[in-house]
């Protein structure tokens, strides 16, 4: 089972015309904003990344307004272990379990799962808190991540799994979150 102090949430490039034109985007939006706000209630930080911002456009309002520190990590390569910020900041954390979401599941969270296990990180793929522009793309962006090394898992079940009590204010807050 999962444990809060072990964990980090990485957004990966949910940003600009993109984040508007991928599969079920409302959906994906409820769904990172639900996480995002869910992990925070166990103090689990979040980091953010954002490929050329300055070309592709910033972090969705609704996802940056929903992140309590928000300082996205810039980056390049598709891969967001390649932002040597991002190397840092985990390394500072010292956490191995990877909480990921974002976009496109197919190139960047990809990349990024797949350079993550190469680093002795074990991602947590949240599939319902991932897309792409096509629905074929997700889903074998999604088979690949599991093939390698990813766990799967889902918002409801993340929260649930960290949680692991049903009482207490913070399961009331879960509970308000999710419905």
């Amino acid at each position: 089972m999962l444990k809060p102090e072990q964990c980090v949430l990485l957004v990966v490039d949910v940003q600009g015309q993109l984040a508007q034109v991928v599969q079920q985007s409302q959906q994906l939006h409820k769904k990172l904003i639900t996480l995002i706000k869910g992990v925070q209630l166990f103090d689990i930080p979040v980091i953010c990344l954002e490929q050329l911002p300055d070309k592709l456009g910033a972090t969705s309002v609704e996802v940056a307004q929903s992140i309590e520190q928000f300082n996205p990590i810039n980056k390049h390569h598709f891969s967001g272990w390649q932002a040597e910020a991002l190397q840092q900041q985990l390394s500072a954390l010292g956490r191995k379990h990877i909480i990921l979401a974002g976009i496109e599941t197919h190139v960047c969270v990809y990349q990024t799962c797949r350079q993550l296990l190469d680093n002795g990180f074990q991602p947590h793929l949240v599939t319902d808190a991932v897309s792409s522009r096509e629905l074929a793309n997700k889903l074998s962006g999604i088979e690949m991540m599991l093939y390698f090394g990813a766990i799967q898992t889902n918002v409801e079940t993340l929260l649930f799994e960290l949680q692991q009590d049903a009482q207490g204010d913070r399961f009331k807050a879960l509970l308000t979150l999710i419905k």
